[in-house]
């Protein structure tokens, strides 16, 4: 579905970055992948099986909140068809509870996701205008930027749902719609992928409460995210412009 076409994937170090690289890589495309810390995805891309010397596979530093990390990024990408932020930069009190949330935190925090990725979505619009490429962008949103979280899910643990993540991935969602719409090209593509959980080592209580609001399922693999990043990076998305497609087994109905 991706033969050929060259696609960035920010993030590349993270769950969700790598597993995606490998299955671009798998559809024929050629990568170019960037992170702030370049020996944890060196790390994570090697469990995946691609090493530092893959021939269709370039790596770049990257801090998605310094301005000048990401005008390098971009200046230096050569012809590029796609791109993918995979990122979830935070703050080391991120994942507080509602009450202790303090607002410089809450602040910092959504400057830090939600900020960065509009730096990110303006660089990808800046590239279309001066290479005039067909272009498609990819956010990643969640389940918990279209519906307000069920917080009984958490009980009997010691998770929460951050105040900051639903403020963050409802805004992705709008702001990528904005984007689109801003544009306003066929050939310019700004579209969401928002994932229910993802299973990662979470305590059972939360899995069992979590599965009785799905179809079956429950957590999702990771993989099971990919395909409909692959879906709007292909051109069989050519005229899918300014959607959110959710992939919760149900957990929205």
């Amino acid at each position: 579905m991706l033969k050929d076409k060259r696609i960035l994937v920010a993030g590349a170090g993270g769950l969700l970055g790598s597993t995606l690289s490998a299955a671009l890589l798998e559809q024929g495309a050629k990568l170019l992948v960037a992170d702030i810390n370049l020996p944890l995805m060196d790390e994570r891309l090697r469990q995946q099986g691609i090493d530092q010397e893959h021939p269709d596979v370039m790596r770049f530093a990257l801090d998605l909140n310094d301005v000048g990390s990401v005008e390098a990024l971009f200046n230096a990408l050569g012809d590029v068809d796609g791109a993918v932020n995979c990122t979830y930069p935070r703050n080391k009190r991120y994942g507080a509870s509602f009450e202790n949330v303090t607002l410089a935190d809450f602040n910092e925090n959504v400057s830090l996701h939600l900020g960065s990725s509009f730096l990110f979505m303006q660089q990808c619009a800046k590239y279309f205008e001066r290479s005039h490429r067909s272009f498609s962008l990819v956010n990643i949103s969640s389940i918990y930027g279209v519906v307000p979280p069920k917080f009984e899910v958490y009980d009997r643990t010691s998770m929460t749902m951050p105040v900051e993540y639903a403020a963050i991935k409802s805004a992705l969602i709008h702001l990528s719609k904005y984007l689109a719409g801003y544009v306003g090209n066929s050939h310019f593509r700004s579209n969401c992928v928002s994932p229910g959980g993802i299973l990662d080592s979470q305590p059972e209580p939360f899995l069992g409460a979590y599965k009785k609001y799905t179809l079956g399922k429950g957590m999702l693999d990771i993989k099971d995210v990919v395909g409909a990043i692959i879906f709007l990076l292909s051109d069989h998305a050519s005229y899918v412009n300014g959607q959110n497609i959710i992939v919760d087994d149900g957990f929205t109905l």
